[in-house]
C-alpha cells in the first residue's frame, strides 16, 4: 500500500495501528453536487473493517478550491474540509455527480481549475464515477477508448459530448479495471458495494448492504427503470420462479422449469424475465451460482470440487471457466485472497 500525505484525521479508531494504511477513497465535491450521491461513499466505504477491527477504508472529502462552503443541488452548502491536494494521496478517486459542470458537460472540456485539481491524481489510482461524475472523467481523457456507464437520461449527449467512450445504457455500473463509472442516483451503492466486494470479497460487501439494508446484488440493468410508452397493465412477474431457481441453484435446472412456476410459455417466460431482470434467465443463474459459489469459497472449507456441486456447475472445471470468465481468477486464487481475511462489523 503507497505511503500518504498527512491529512487531518476523518474519524477516531481506537484500534489505530501506526504501521496499518488503510486504503484511502478520495471523493472529490463540486458545485452542485448531489448530496445523496456524496454520501454514498461515506456510508460504504466507512464501514468494513478486517479480523483486528481496523477500518479498511479512509474516506476523505474535498474540492477544487481551498477548504471551505461547496454549493450543492439543495438549499444548502456543505463545508468541505479539505483543498484539492487531497487528491494526491488518494488510492481512489470518486467523482459524484453535479448539475452545475458547465462546460464539462456541454462541450466536454474542463475548466482551468478542475483541470488543476485533477492534475494532483497519482498515475495508478482508481478512478470512479457516479452518474455524471463521468463527464468529468471523459473530459479528462480518462475514458477514451473504453466502455462507460451514465444516468440513461444522459446516455445519448454523454455518447455525442464523447464519441470515443463505448457508451452502455443498459448497465448499473462498468468496471473497466482501474476506471469504473455507474448509472445514476442508486447505481452509485451498486458501484461501491461491488468495489467493495471487488477489493474484500463477497462476505464483507454483503455485511454493508444488510447494514445499509440494500440487496448486496441488483439484478439486471437500467433498462428496467426506463419508462415504456405504453405500459402493460397488470404483467406477470418472474419473482416466484427467481425464489424457486435460488433455493435449487444446486440442481440442473431447464429453462421450462422456471417457466412451469409462472404457469407460462418458454417464450413469454423469457421476455418478461428478460424485461425485468434486464438478462436472459441463463445469464442469471450462471450470475447466481458465481455469487453462491464466491460465497462458499470465501466461508466453507469444501473443496473445490463440492463447492462446484453446491452452486450448480456440475464440476470444478466448469467452475473454473465461468469464474474465470466473471472474475479474472481461478477458485484457488478467489479462496486464498479472501478466505478470512477479514471480518465484517
Amino acid at each position: 500500500m503507497p505511503m500518504h500525505t498527512p491529512l487531518p484525521p476523518t474519524r477516531k479508531d481506537t484500534r489505530a495501528d501506526p504501521d496499518f494504511r488503510p486504503h484511502r477513497v478520495v471523493v472529490l465535491a463540486l458545485d452542485g453536487v448531489l448530496p445523496f450521491e456524496l454520501g454514498i461513499p461515506h456510508r460504504i466505504f466507512g464501514r468494513p473493517r478486517d479480523t483486528r477491527r481496523r477500518y479498511l477504508y479512509e474516506v476523505v472529502t474535498c474540492s477544487i478550491r481551498p477548504p471551505g462552503p461547496v454549493e450543492t443541488d439543495a438549499d444548502f452548502a456543505i463545508e468541505v474540509a479539505h483543498g484539492p491536494e487531497a487528491l494526491a494521496t488518494a488510492d481512489t478517486v470518486i467523482v459524484p455527480a453535479s448539475y452545475e459542470l458547465g462546460p464539462v458537460f456541454e462541450e466536454g472540456v474542463l475548466t482551468d481549475e478542475l483541470a488543476a485539481a485533477l492534475a494532483h491524481i497519482r498515475p495508478g489510482t482508481r478512478l470512479a464515477s457516479i452518474c455524471t461524475g463521468g463527464y468529468v472523467l471523459a473530459a479528462a481523457g480518462h475514458l477514451d477508448g473504453r466502455p462507460a456507464a451514465t444516468h440513461w437520461a444522459d446516455a445519448e449527449h454523454f455518447q455525442r459530448i464523447f464519441p470515443r467512450i463505448r457508451v452502455d445504457a443498459d448497465v448499473l455500473f462498468i468496471d473497466d479495471g482501474d476506471v469504473l463509472t455507474s448509472a445514476g442516483v442508486a447505481a452509485g451503492i451498486d458501484l461501491c458495494l461491488h468495489m467493495v466486494r471487488r477489493d474484500h470479497g463477497t462476505a464483507v460487501a454483503n455485511e454493508v448492504a444488510r447494514r445499509t439494508v440494500v440487496p448486496p446484488h441488483r439484478d439486471g440493468g437500467q433498462a428496467q427503470y426506463i419508462q415504456r410508452p405504453v405500459p402493460e397493465p397488470q404483467l406477470a412477474t418472474t419473482t416466484a420462479a427467481r425464489a424457486w431457481a435460488l433455493g435449487r441453484l444446486h440442481e440442473p435446472l431447464q429453462l421450462r422449469d422456471m417457466a412451469e412456476q409462472e404457469s407460462m410459455s418458454v417464450r413469454t417466460f423469457t421476455r418478461r424475465f428478460r424485461e425485468e431482470v434486464g438478462v436472459s434467465p441463463g445469464q442469471w443463474l450462471t450470475q447466481q451460482r458465481v455469487e453462491r459459489a464466491r460465497h462458499l469459497l470465501e466461508s466453507t472449507d469444501l473443496s473445490v470440487d463440492q463447492v462446484a456441486r453446491a452452486a450448480g456447475f456440475g464440476t470444478a472445471q466448469s467452475m473454473r471457466q465461468h469464474l474465470q470468465t466473471a472474475l479474472g481468477v481461478t477458485p484457488t486464487a478467489y479462496r486464498r485472497t479472501f478466505r478470512a481475511t477479514t471480518a465484517p462489523h
